[in-house]
């Protein structure tokens, strides 16, 4: 045992005393930020896109149009900005198109413009926009006509314009609840476990993933330049195994320490109510033993995995080879976690979490839906189950592999398992 501490503490200080291990760390919470704030710093840092209205129905729907585009409040930004069109009055659709359609160019004063003309007791609109991409403001120029028009047909057939006005005000008041909520009316509290699941998924498959990415290369880069073969005259296979796996694990909870607490600094400072609501959902709720025992199960399951492959690799690259299919296949909980926010009792989100690979990340997320503790301890035993005999098959093959030379052969793995007896 003292021999298996000495390799953890060697393996976890020959990464936390290094630079580059505090930068990344640093680093990581610094582009999520960047990542989550991206959309808020472009709209505000993007002009107000002008837009022009040609009318030829005589309803003056420009007014219409401006109305919608402008902002709901002053916080938010407006979608665009009516402008008179230059060079109008116009002799037609034609006319207008041509003489404004150079308007749209990089550097136009133009970034769209629209030509209503009628068509029937409706009205018809050719809109031309410079970014094609973005439909955000035909949407609003086309509603904003359809209820301008229905409006008006309403007055032309004798409805009174305040009958109007206070039809188009109706709207139903909707209030959300739910049994699972505590008081029955659905508040955001309610809806914070089913976000820190997906946090909680997200939050362990990054750092299982990366946990096991340093043990690949430690060992990789210690059987390249002998030091396992010179550590196994000393300690015995399962020692050297579980040092690094230990060790590793340890950085792996440090960097998990470091973004938890600059999460909860940065949620506390700037939504203390809701940094209370989260820490009653952690600790009243047991939420932190749950994520404690996916995230053991989880981290040991591929640690195991990725260190005994690292024993039979000469160069990263023929591990990223290996690797390969496992990280094709690791991105399926990537891709269904987030509908577990909405959808954790999914079937197929259930029945994922029943897939030892998948189990620690799906289980997480699922956290919301309250699974049966059947469902946990059954699920969490499968998946411990998995790791014993990853460990059953990876003590042999690891000793076998330190001491090979050349690349990765399936028969020699398969020979180290045939003399586990030895």
């Amino acid at each position: 045992m003292s021999r298996l501490l000495r390799i953890a503490l060697r393996e976890y200080l020959a990464y936390v005393k290094t630079p580059g291990f505090w930068l990344s760390i640093l680093l990581l919470p610094l582009g999520i930020s960047a990542y989550a704030f991206a959309p808020v710093l472009m709209e505000r840092s993007t002009p107000t896109p002008n837009v022009a209205v040609v009318d030829f129905t005589g309803r003056g729907l420009s007014a219409d149009i401006a109305k919608s585009l402008a902002p709901a409040s002053r916080a938010m930004r407006p979608l665009g900005r009516v402008v008179a069109a230059p060079g109008a009055p116009f002799v037609g659709a034609a006319d207008a198109t041509a003489r404004l359609k150079p308007l749209l160019a990089p550097h136009g004063t133009l970034e769209a413009f629209a030509i209503i003309e009628p068509a029937g007791a409706s009205a018809s609109i050719d809109f031309w926009s410079r970014n094609i991409a973005d439909r955000a403001l035909e949407r609003t120029v086309s509603e904003a006509v359809a209820a301008a028009v229905k409006r008006q047909s309403l007055a032309a057939a004798g409805v009174d314009a305040t009958v109007i006005a206070r039809i188009d005000a109706l709207a139903p008041t909707v209030t959300d609840f739910s049994p699972k909520a505590a008081a029955g009316k659905v508040a955001l509290k309610d809806r914070l476990p089913g976000i820190a699941g997906f946090a909680m998924g997200m939050l362990l498959w990054m750092v299982v993933m990366t946990g096991a990415g340093m043990l690949l290369n430690s060992v990789i880069e210690e059987k390249t330049s002998r030091i396992l073969e010179v550590l196994l005259t000393s300690a015995s296979a399962p020692e050297i195994m579980g040092g690094k796996i230990l060790g590793v694990a340890a950085v792996t909870a440090t960097v998990l320490g470091f973004w938890v607490t600059i999460a909860v600094t940065a949620l506390t400072l700037r939504f203390p109510t809701i940094a209370g609501d989260l820490a009653g959902i952690f600790l009243a709720r047991g939420m932190w033993a749950y994520f404690a025992l996916y995230f053991v199960g989880g981290y040991l399951m591929f640690a195991t995995l990725y260190v005994t492959i690292g024993a039979f690799c000469e160069s990263g690259r023929e591990a990223q080879t290996l690797l390969g299919p496992i990280m094709i296949l690791m991105s399926v909980p990537m891709i269904f976690m987030s509908q577990a926010i909405t959808r954790p009792d999914a079937p197929l989100l259930q029945m994922l979490s029943w897939i030892p690979p998948f189990t620690p990340f799906m289980m997480a997320a699922r956290v919301a839906s309250d699974p049966p503790i059947w469902q946990v301890a059954a699920t969490a035993a499968m998946m411990f189950a998995v790791t014993a005999l990853e460990l059953w098959v990876a003590i042999p093959a690891f000793r076998s592999g330190a001491l090979a030379t050349g690349r990765f052969e399936l028969r020699t793995f398969v020979r180290s398992l045939a003399r586990r007896g030895e």
